[in-house]
């Protein structure tokens, strides 16, 4: 899960048992004279002996919920993932640029080794795990700096989805506890992600892996751990070695494409035998391997055709559009090239280095965002908009091709 905000978010799974969403609603109808602090209280304790049945020990829930206070911050992240909200344009551009392409090759050649024996040993190739680790944190740079019991138990008493985190915070607590791993150690994104390959807690229990053999699942500051509890994941999840993830197609004039979806798969010669071809000019696998017609950004936009692997992908963090920066990165990773149809847009989205860029102008025209580090978060948008009303533009606060333009020329483009 990347832990940029202004990209995306870790993998959130929707689980709601129904009795423990009945109590958790029972829990936020305290009554409203309580203080945050006395109804935090009150729903940590309500909270420990579901703990205990969950194998964590009174002790360690004690010692580590004591003077734990919620972080209201998380509620409001918890609406706002980016993968349903940006434009594929841009959360595209963000996590799929040059820079992440040479920063990831850098890392395989340095990783080879573990690289190889992870892709031996789970099935999965080296350029697919290389790129859910550029995309969760930038290749390790970016592991997120949010406490993840403060996150968890924030999340395990107000807002949606209590009873799924309520699993994640007891899971960070058996971490602790089980593994030996500091609470300080376990930081990570908003909704609980962390390491380098971002795992949530629960699936850090279930499948992280030792692969560096010092005897700890070490998924922060070991690479070799994070590498191939990765591709455990991905062969958990149903990775095949004899697929592609899929490719970009070119779809014949008057196609039919009202059935398409990635859920809806149909032969690959099904959709040879309609006139698809694959946008680099080789021609579809033969036989019937099953695929489905991917559109993003609908018909005028990229195409796709996606096997059983996106989906293994797509189970990593549930959206498309994540899956396909990841799948397209691997791509690049092989050496590939940037997608042949462009997006249905006339105003593209920045890559980190024009985002980057467009920090410093705006900077340079005396707004305070602080350094300029390509992660578009509330203080660029808002001093976006302000330049954008001077410039004479939307003002939206997106960080778009045209805005970066107005700001280069200091005055609208014709």
């Amino acid at each position: 899960m990347s832990t940029d905000p202004s990209i995306k978010t870790p993998q959130v799974r929707l689980l709601r048992p129904l009795a423990i969403a009945l109590a958790g609603a029972a829990l936020i109808s305290l009554a409203p004279a309580a203080s945050a602090a006395d109804s935090f209280a009150a729903c940590l304790a309500q909270l420990r002996g579901p703990a205990l049945k969950a194998g964590v020990s009174g002790a360690t829930f004690d010692t580590h919920t004591a003077g734990l206070a919620p972080d209201m911050a998380v509620i409001d992240l918890l609406d706002a993932q980016p993968e349903f909200k940006t434009p594929i344009w841009d959360y595209m551009a963000a996590l799929v640029d040059d820079e992440r392409v040479s920063d990831g090759q850098a890392g395989m050649a340095r990783w080879q080794s573990d690289l190889d024996r992870a892709a031996s040993r789970y099935g999965v190739d080296a350029a697919t795990i290389a790129a859910v680790w550029g995309v969760e944190s930038n290749y390790g740079r970016t592991l997120g700096g949010r406490p993840l019991l403060t996150s968890l138990s924030t999340l395990s008493c107000y807002g949606r989805r209590q009873a799924y985190f309520r699993g994640e915070f007891f899971s960070t607590l058996k971490i602790i506890q089980d593994e030996h791993i500091a609470p300080e150690r376990l930081t990570g994104s908003w909704a609980g992600a962390f390491g380098q390959t971002q795992f949530m807690p629960s699936t850090y229990l279930r499948l992280a892996v030792d692969f560096d053999g010092d005897g700890r699942r070490d998924l922060v500051d070991s690479v070799p751990d994070a590498l191939a509890s990765t591709a455990n994941f991905l062969k958990r999840a149903g990775w095949s070695a004899a697929l592609p993830w899929g490719f970009e197609v070119r779809l014949p004039a008057g196609l039919d494409t009202s059935g398409a979806g990635r859920k809806n798969k149909r032969a690959m010669s099904y959709w040879a035998g309609r006139g698809v071809t694959r946008a680099d000019g080789q021609p579809l696998p033969a036989g019937d391997t099953p695929a489905g017609l991917l559109l993003p950004a609908g018909r005028g936009g990229p195409a796709f055709l996606v096997t059983r692997n996106f989906d293994a992908l797509y189970s990593y963090n549930a959206a498309e559009s994540y899956a396909l920066a990841i799948a397209h990165l691997s791509d690049r990773l092989r050496g590939g090239s940037p997608l042949a149809q462009a997006w249905p847009t006339d105003d593209p989205g920045l890559s980190r280095a024009q985002r980057r860029e467009l920090q410093r102008l705006l900077i340079a025209r005396g707004y305070e965002i602080g350094e300029p580090d390509g992660m578009i978060g509330t203080r660029t948008r808002q001093a976006l908009q302000e330049a954008q009303r001077e410039l004479g533009l939307k003002p939206d606060g997106r960080a778009g091709l045209k805005s970066l333009q107005a700001l280069q020329a200091g005055k609208t483009p014709n």
